[in-house]
């Protein structure tokens, strides 16, 4: 039985008139008429009772119109959903993202993606960048937000942001009054970091900046989240260089001040699979990164 088929035999039972149905469905009487026969033929039993008046629907012909309405309408649901599914308008999305992101920029790209394609899911996983590389590569996330993407990596690679590094102080250090500091004046400094083997590209970065500037970058502290670095700088065991977005979170003896060095800044990037750069929900993403989602331009991130 085809879907063709099935819904002529519905505009035939429904209109109770060959004419009347034809016109409905926009196609020529005599065919009709040969495909309703066809599908009595294939079901082995007769489904219309003709007159010169009328059509009127035997027992199998009622068992057959309320199966093939539900049909129908299961086959237009489906035809709606896959072509909704294509435009990127329903689905399943799945991001990592870094921890720093979840403050201020995660939060407005889902804002606008919910707002933008409401019968998208939106599946949001915290990693670190090196675990959602590989996640992205073995297909189990769909797209990341990273730090410190510079090298190739087999992936598309899409620059986001620019956002600015901070150093936190404890506010009894003799440098918490100030506004901004220079990367070389924190050369005697204990420096609060993540474990190097968990948050790699980020360390690595922050310690070839002080490189720059002339010292090398002395660990005292670790810790895995930066909520504990920020309390732990908070308690006075050493300073800390985080991206800006953390200076929102505000914490008892804690200070930030802006580095003075124009290095200091910290990379962030959407990262996808490049066979799956085309793929609807993750192009809607990257164009929604590339917009102003929060008045600033596009390309940097000053929150």
């Amino acid at each position: 039985m085809e879907i063709r088929q099935l819904r002529y035999f519905v505009a035939v039972a429904e209109e109770k008139n060959f004419r009347r149905a034809a016109e409905r469905l926009h196609v020529a009487q005599p065919a009709l008429s040969q495909q309703i026969r066809k599908l009595e033929q294939q079901l082995k039993t007769t489904l219309l009772e003709r007159t010169t008046r009328r059509v009127e629907l035997t027992d199998a012909g009622t068992v057959l119109l309320e199966t093939g309405r539900r049909v129908l309408a299961e086959a237009e649901h489906a035809e709606t959903a896959v072509r909704h599914t294509a435009l990127g308008e329903i689905g399943t999305l799945r991001i990592g993202f870094v921890s720093s992101a979840a403050l201020t920029l995660v939060p407005r790209i889902v804002h606008a993606l919910r707002a933008k394609r409401p019968g998208l899911h939106v599946d949001l996983t915290e990693r670190t960048t090196d675990r959602q590389l590989d996640a992205i590569d073995d297909g189990s996330l769909d797209v990341g937000i990273v730090r410190e993407v510079g090298s190739p990596t087999g992936l598309n690679i899409h620059e986001l942001a620019r956002e600015p590094l901070l150093v936190a102080l404890p506010q009894t250090h003799p440098l918490a009054e100030r506004e901004s500091i220079r990367l070389s004046e924190l050369a005697d400094e204990d420096f609060v970091v993540f474990p190097r083997g968990q948050v790699s590209r980020l360390y690595d970065h922050i310690a070839a900046l002080c490189h720059h500037a002339g010292f090398r970058m002395r660990p005292s502290q670790q810790a895995v989240q930066f909520p504990t670095i920020l309390g732990l700088v908070a308690a006075g065991t050493g300073i800390a260089v985080v991206p800006d977005s953390l200076r929102h979170l505000q914490l008892p003896g804690l200070v930030y001040a802006r580095l003075d060095d124009p290095e200091a800044v910290s990379h962030l990037a959407v990262v996808c699979r490049p066979d799956r750069a085309d793929h609807p929900p993750v192009s809607t993403l990257v164009e929604l990164c590339d917009q102003d989602l929060s008045g600033h331009e596009p390309g940097s991130l000053n929150t």
